[in-house]
């Protein structure tokens, strides 16, 4: 998911994606602990992806302040 397609959703919608994305980070370091993770690079999506929905959030909050 690309910033543009995060800043056209409500902050109830981001901050409810961003709890999927804790969780699907979550379930992935799980399984690279067991050995069962097949594709590592989808820890660093998972973490960047997060980060990108705390930052929409946070510019959002601070435009809301602003107004």
């Amino acid at each position: 998911m690309n910033a543009k397609e995060l800043h056209d959703k409500t902050p109830d919608q981001l901050r409810e994606e961003l709890a999927n994305l804790k969780k699907q980070s979550f379930n992935l370091r799980f399984q690279q602990a067991t050995g069962q993770l097949e594709n590592p690079a989808q820890i660093r999506v998972a973490r960047r992806s997060a980060a990108r929905v705390k930052t929409v959030l946070n510019q959002k909050a601070a435009q809301a302040a602003t107004e």
